[in-house]
């Protein structure tokens, strides 16, 4: 007999069979409902994000915002750390209040109301639409990963496979999102793409609902110590009603938002964000010794992650604009939407996630699976060729203009081939490793370091684009070093990181 949370409102832990309905290759059946809910979640924020470097840049004339490339990225690096950083509280938001079920159901609606208003087309809505996408996101984005770790009590291999399952389900909805959303913003109008990534959030709300039954004994709502509920939720309002007046303010023009500098500070606030919370953790949460240094391990992987989402998010901006300015994307007379080159990433997760999975199961059955550091250190070695092969893309691209499109498949080929060794392990790995009563806080602290590479991301493309393009060469050689080193050195301290986890795998 196993011990989860109730299903219902209450919040006592119930006694269940541990025998739950299983699909196809063994897996439970409730992966294929958080499969396809996350897919068209996926679909609506890659496929709106597929949009905004190139409508935040596009002229006034021809519908966007006339905004300089550093601007731009500015903003996209902001937005695409909300989203993330919205994931600690929203982890607490499942851990306390609603469960991560009727968690991830209102995240979900959050995020297609924001949609809707994103499809407005006019620039207050279009702050507003991003700010109720990011909240929406960041709420079903680490209970969502919470519950597809309850799937797998046991652990292990096989809970790996599930998260790479899983994985697919992400990417390819953000390959579906990214194709469709962009082909329509580009070449239709920015105002139908942004339409049709809400049309995806309230298909993925409505398969939830259907399939519902299937993840109906996890993910309910659970007491805690000395809890006072009422309290809990006063405080939260109180936070919802404070981010409003900040964004009604900011849109009415009452504050002045310098984006690039705005996104500097917050890179300074996430990693005071999460200095404080791991002193908490370590000092007041009660965690025993063994839990102390599985949470050693996450602040690891909290670094690790800062640094490889930091060079991996450059698809969605720098490169996204070399490969409008500097690619070759004219064939048999049709030229290919810029914004597909952000397709290339989900497309080579999907043909190498499982064989990746097959992989870790193959050698996880004879004893011989690398380590959770080691994998780790792989990505960041992937990284840093990624951007090799970048930088010399670069230099060619602006000595005898644009060049083949190879370049950036080549390039996107080798960090998917790191996402794969870092993301879906990773997120397994958090699962493992978090004390139950915070696994939902620490999955916002993984995605926390999301935040932070993001945000850098959007900093980085902004000193590489528009009249700062004569740096890239040097700048993406700067990122390949960084990211060399930190992968050698991973990869020498794996057996010591082993040893504070004895008997996780």
């Amino acid at each position: 007999m196993t011990t989860t949370p109730s299903p219902d409102s209450g919040s006592a832990p119930v006694f269940v069979s541990p025998t739950v309905p299983t699909g196809p290759v063994g897996h439970p059946r409730g992966i294929y409902t958080l499969f396809f809910t996350e897919m068209w979640e996926r679909f609506s924020y890659y496929g709106m994000r597929a949009l905004l470097v190139f409508y935040m840049v596009a002229s006034p004339e021809k519908g966007g915002m006339g905004l300089t490339p550093e601007v731009a990225g500015a903003i996209l690096g902001l937005y695409m750390a909300l989203v993330y950083m919205t994931a600690l509280p929203g982890g607490w938001v499942g851990d306390r209040l609603l469960g991560g079920r009727d968690a991830v159901w209102w995240g979900g609606f959050i995020i297609a109301t924001g949609h809707v208003v994103l499809g407005i087309h006019r620039t207050e809505t279009f702050f507003i639409g991003l700010v109720l996408v990011a909240f929406g996101s960041g709420l079903l984005k680490s209970n969502m990963s919470m519950l597809v770790g309850q799937l797998y009590p046991e652990g292990g291999a096989r809970r790996d496979a599930g998260f790479t399952l899983f994985y697919m389900g992400i990417n390819l909805g953000a390959f579906l999102g990214q194709i469709l959303c962009g082909w329509l913003g580009e070449k239709v109008g920015w105002r139908w793409g942004f339409s049709a990534a809400a049309v995806g959030m309230f298909l993925g709300l409505a398969q939830f609902k259907l399939t519902q039954r299937h993840v109906a004994h996890i993910g309910g709502r659970m007491d805690h110590p000395g809890q006072n509920r009422r309290k809990e939720w006063a405080w939260l309002w109180t936070a919802v009603a404070a981010v409003a007046a900040l964004v009604i303010l900011g849109v009415a023009g009452v504050i002045e938002i310098d984006a690039p500098k705005l996104a500097e500070s917050t890179a300074w606030f996430i990693c005071g964000a999460a200095f404080l919370y791991f002193l908490w953790a370590f000092l007041f949460a009660g965690l025993e010794s063994v839990e102390k240094k599985r949470v050693v391990v996450i602040l690891v992987l909290f670094l690790a992650s800062a640094l490889f989402w930091a060079g991996f998010e450059q698809v969605s901006s720098s490169f996204s604009l070399f490969a409008k300015d500097h690619t070759q994307r004219n064939f048999g007379g049709w030229e290919i939407p810029a914004s597909w080159v952000q397709a290339l990433n989900p497309v080579f997760v999907i043909g190498f996630a499982p064989v990746v999975a097959w992989l870790w199961n193959w050698l996880g059955r004879r004893g011989k699976s690398p380590t959770l550091t080691t994998k780790v250190s792989w990505s960041l070695l992937m990284l840093s060729l990624g951007f090799i092969v970048a930088a010399f893309a670069a230099q060619k691209a602006l000595a005898t203009g644009p060049v083949w499109p190879t370049w950036l498949v080549a390039v996107v080929l080798l960090h998917t081939l790191g996402e794969l060794f870092i993301s879906p392990v990773g997120l397994s790995a958090v699962t493992k490793l978090s004390p139950a009563r915070l696994t939902g806080q620490m999955m916002g602290i993984w995605f926390l370091g999301s935040a932070l590479g993001d945000v850098l991301s959007g900093l980085f493309a902004g000193k590489v684009t528009g009249d700062a393009t004569a740096q890239m060469p040097g700048a993406f050689m700067h990122v390949a070093i960084i990211s060399g080193i930190s992968g050698i050195v991973l990869l020498i301290l794996a057996r010591w990181i082993t040893k504070l986890m004895p008997g996780i795998k």
